[in-house]
């Protein structure tokens, strides 16, 4: 081919080319104007779709705000109409106060006004009075005088023969009086008898006081009753002042009686005898070993009553301490009811009413367990402060949670009650103690008496022990013999019957006993 040819047919190629190139392009010129146009309106409607859901979900919202604006409104409508309701009560109570203390200050001015006047009449009567005396002094002389005179015989001789005649007038009279009182005493005897008998009857409570006061000791034969009483009586004394219970050693075949009002203390004195008896040996300073022992014993047994206690009812991460507090209610009694058997029965019956009301029957067993523990204090400091404040002090103190404290102090209306746990503990003590046969205030009045008549002791320098004994009608006080001699022992006897003569108020008399003991201890190595 020649040279023109071929740049002919370059020249072609290269100007289809270009016109290849021209079309493409505007082949894809058109598609991207298309596809820009498509996107276009898929982007205002998706605007006019996003436009459209934005005014939906801003009406919604503008709604929930107005529907939480109205609620907010009348919560806040509700907590002003109930502190008006509470000024207007505090109001009112005040305007009473008002008006009592404006009544009593009335009365008060009157009452003055009245005694100055009694007073002022008083003094005048008195001055009319010591005239009138005056006056009548001078006319009984007067009187005298003339009769004298008249009678022709002096006072003293006419005083005789009255006197004289007055008394034989008077034998008369009182004889024919008695014989009047005999006659009436015989009609009447059978029923004032009878009326003797039904007081005595009314003012004796023996059963009582017997079923819950005493424990019986069986021993194997009466033999061991000398061992036990010892030469002169001295081991019935170590014993005594060691225990605090009276021991009563009479004629009942194989048994002796322990007396006291603490079931504590005949606990200690029953399991010590026991030891005693069973060990053989028998001399106050073995005696005082063994009570000792036998204490801590006790306390060893009370932390093992309450852990079985808290076992028993399902009871979990109790304190120690308020363990050894439930199980020290196994000795202590509430009315004549045994308070943890009162207490455990209070918590089965929580346990089951909140589960009846869909609350947290745990939580309630702890609190219907715990609602007592005020009356088990280990001291008598706090003796004064109500057992449900006490108690609900005690179970803040050891971590409680605020609704089981608050059960506790609420379950005798002393503070508000703030959960819904505080009626069923309340209701549930009232079901515990009211059924019936459940408790016997007599015997609660006569253990506190006894415990008033041991504190009255106790308030007095030097004493060391004391206990009330004889059912109230003797109370024995053990002193130290560094602090208190032989005469002030003497003068401290006088002073503690004088202080419960005065400060208490008991039947019959009641003997105060002072025991004061020394003894020097050595040790040969």
């Amino acid at each position: 081919m020649d040279t023109n040819t071929i740049l002919f047919i370059v020249g072609g190629v290269v100007l289809g080319l270009i016109i290849g190139y021209v079309i493409a392009k505007s082949l894809e010129k058109g598609k991207a104007s298309k596809l820009i146009a498509n996107a276009e309106s898929e982007s205002k409607s998706i605007l006019k779709q996003a436009k459209a859901d934005a005014e939906a979900l801003k009406k919604d919202k503008i709604l929930q705000a107005k529907e939480k604006f109205i609620e907010l409104k009348a919560e806040h409508e509700k907590v002003i109409l109930s502190r008006d309701k509470k000024m207007a009560e505090a109001e009112k109570r005040i305007r009473d106060k008002e008006s009592q203390v404006s009544n009593e200050l009335s009365k008060a001015k009157k009452s003055n006004q009245s005694l100055d006047d009694k007073i002022k009449d008083y003094n005048f009567r008195l001055e009319f009075l010591d005239k009138k005396k005056d006056e009548i002094e001078k006319a009984h002389k007067s009187q005298i005088k003339q009769l004298e005179v008249i009678s022709q015989l002096s006072a003293d001789e006419a005083k005789e023969q009255l006197v004289e005649s007055l008394k034989e007038e008077a034998k008369t009279d009182a004889m024919a009086y008695v014989q009047d009182r005999i006659e009436e005493a015989k009609l009447t005897a059978q029923q004032e008898a009878k009326k003797i008998i039904i007081n005595t009857i009314q003012r004796i409570g023996t059963e009582e006081a017997i079923d819950n006061c005493v424990s019986v000791f069986n021993i194997e034969s009466d033999d061991v009753k000398g061992r036990i009483i010892g030469r002169e009586g001295r081991n019935i004394r170590a014993i005594e002042a060691a225990t605090g219970v009276e021991i009563i050693v009479d004629d009942t075949p194989e048994a002796i009686i322990l007396s006291c009002f603490d079931s504590v203390r005949r606990e200690v004195a029953r399991l010590s005898l026991h030891k005693l008896v069973t060990d053989g040996r028998i001399h106050p300073a073995r005696i005082e070993e063994v009570v000792k022992k036998t204490q801590k014993q006790i306390e060893q047994e009370i932390i093992e009553v309450g852990k079985r206690t808290v076992i028993d009812l399902g009871i979990h991460g109790l304190h120690p301490e308020l363990i050894k507090m439930v199980g020290r209610m196994k000795y202590r009694s509430s009315y004549g009811q045994n308070l943890l058997q009162h207490s455990r029965e209070v918590a089965k019956l929580c346990g089951v009413m909140a589960a009846e009301l869909g609350l947290n029957p745990k939580l309630a067993k702890r609190a219907g367990l715990l609602h007592d523990i005020g009356k088990v204090p280990s001291s008598e400091t706090d003796v004064e402060t109500p057992h449900a404040i006490l108690g609900m002090q005690w179970a803040e103190k050891h971590g409680e949670k605020p609704e089981v404290c608050n059960a506790i102090g609420a379950h005798h209306d002393e503070i508000e009650m703030t959960t819904l746990l505080s009626p069923i503990i309340q209701v549930c003590d009232a079901i515990s103690g009211a059924r019936p046969g459940a408790r016997r205030q007599v015997l609660d009045s006569y253990i506190q008496r006894l415990k008033d008549l041991e504190d009255v002791a106790f308030g007095f320098t030097g004493v060391k022990k004391a206990y009330a004994i004889q059912a109230g009608r003797e109370l024995r006080v053990i002193v130290e013999s560094e602090k208190v001699s032989d005469d002030k022992a003497a003068s401290l006897s006088f002073e503690i019957s004088q202080k419960i003569q005065t400060d208490m108020t008991y039947p019959g008399q009641v003997k105060v006993t002072v025991i004061r003991e020394t003894r020097a201890v050595n040790i040969a190595k």
